[in-house]
């Protein structure tokens, strides 16, 4: 029997102004009349949900802002009831839905440790057991007689997090709050969570942007828009059709502003025209074939003459990972440009990047080490593969490198045959 089941699930608000007492007998007066009376439609957070959470799953939740996601969870954690439709949850649940949730600011962290667990339904005898690791994992022990309501941001997310961790709950639900905390303290929780996941079989519904973390612990994710499920696949096509869809908004709000290149530095030196990808029939084209060749154009302005220019392009991910650099830098000798118009190519003779969507990064600086021109985000495209190369590829990893394989073959180790 599934852990969650949601089934038809729609959760409605109502927008606009809140009318008094006098403005609503008014408005049934006016009905009563058979005139007409104004009706604001309500606004549908959730519209239709359906799916089931089988025990030990690990699903993602992901999606733009305003798709539902947070409003799915509240319902899950039983803080809101679904307008229409059901919700089951067979177990406890342990929610942290938003930073500093639960935590009373006048208490101390003490106070508060001992409050959530009774809120939790857990014993006292039993958080005492756990009240020293609770804290050690929170990092609190300078600060934990200190009322919450000097703590920073970040000193509540580990507080919130190190309970909701500690409590035996059955189901762990978790939103947005990782990325709040430091490096270092994001890097512990998924550890946590993963330990949970991989030792106690517990389940967790997860919500959050940092999509690669995302998609290393999750069995499963769920694409969100427009507070419906568009996608409940496996965590590698989710990703992959998430980052398509950004790609494509990006796009279309670029060529609704204007044609122009605009960089995040500009100093009136050069101004960037064009960039184009071509495939290895010499096709311009925004679909390159992974193991093909391509190469890139770029057409540029100089306002000044620039001698010894440097030029340095690069792909990243749509969630800015720098996956590969190139400059003219390794070169035997810098190009001087002149005032005018210029084009510059650069070849790659095998496009190692795995099925995905990514960027052309671009920057310009001169013989002083000079930013004259940089942009991120300036060229989208994509990689496919043929389909046997599909089902060959592992999910993971962002490039496809050629390794060799041997089998049974004496090697030398330190001189020594093993």
């Amino acid at each position: 029997m599934p852990i969650i089941e949601v089934n038809n699930v729609t959760k409605e608000y109502r927008l606009g102004q809140f009318k008094s007492l006098r403005q609503s007998i008014m408005s049934s007066f006016d009905r009563w009349r058979g005139r007409w009376v104004e009706k604001q439609s309500p606004f549908k957070a959730l519209d239709d949900v359906n799916f089931k959470v089988e025990k030990g799953e690990v699903v993602g939740i992901i999606g733009t802002n305003g798709a539902g996601k947070s409003t799915l969870l509240k319902l899950l954690a039983r803080i809101s009831t679904p307008t229409r439709g059901s919700v089951k949850v067979h177990g406890s649940v342990a929610p942290l839905i938003e930073v500093g949730a639960g935590l009373h600011p006048e208490l101390t962290g003490r106070e508060n440790i001992y409050l959530n667990a009774v809120i939790l339904g857990v014993k006292r005898a039993e958080i005492r057991k756990r009240f020293d690791e609770i804290v050690q994992f929170a990092e609190l022990e300078e600060f934990i007689d200190t009322p919450v309501k000097r703590y920073s941001s970040g000193m509540k997310v580990r507080l919130g997090f190190s309970i909701a961790v500690s409590i035996d709950a059955d189901i762990l639900i978790v939103d947005e709050v990782l990325a709040v905390g430091d490096l270092a303290f994001q890097r512990k929780c998924f550890d946590r969570m993963e330990a949970m996941i991989k030792r106690q079989g517990k389940t967790v519904l997860i919500v959050g942007h940092q999509i690669r973390q995302l998609e290393r612990i999750c069995s499963r994710m769920l694409l969100m828009d427009k507070g419906q499920v568009l996608m409940d696949e496996e965590p590698a096509k989710v990703c992959y059709c998430y980052y398509s869809m950004t790609n494509k908004k990006v796009h279309e709000q670029r060529a609704l502003s204007n044609d122009k290149i605009v960089g995040e530095v500009d100093v009136d030196e050069i101004n960037v025209l064009d960039i184009t990808l071509f495939n290895g029939a010499g096709e311009p084209t925004d679909v390159l074939e992974m193991h093909g060749t391509v190469r890139i154009g770029v057409r540029f302005e100089v306002l000044k003459d620039l001698a010894s220019l440097g030029i340095l392009l690069g792909f990243h991910t749509s969630d800015f990972v720098y996956i590969t650099t190139t400059t003219t830098d390794t070169l035997s000798s810098r190009p001087d440009f002149g005032i005018g118009s210029h084009y510059v190519e650069c070849y790659l003779d095998d496009m190692v990047l795995k099925p995905g969507s990514y960027s052309v990064r671009l920057s310009f600086y001169d013989r002083y080490e000079r930013v004259v021109w940089y942009g991120e985000n300036l060229k989208n495209f994509k990689v496919i593969a043929t389909d046997a190369d599909s089902f060959k590829l592992p999910r993971s990893g962002l490039i496809d490198l050629k390794f060799n394989w041997d089998f049974d073959r004496d090697v030398l180790i330190s001189g020594k045959k093993v």
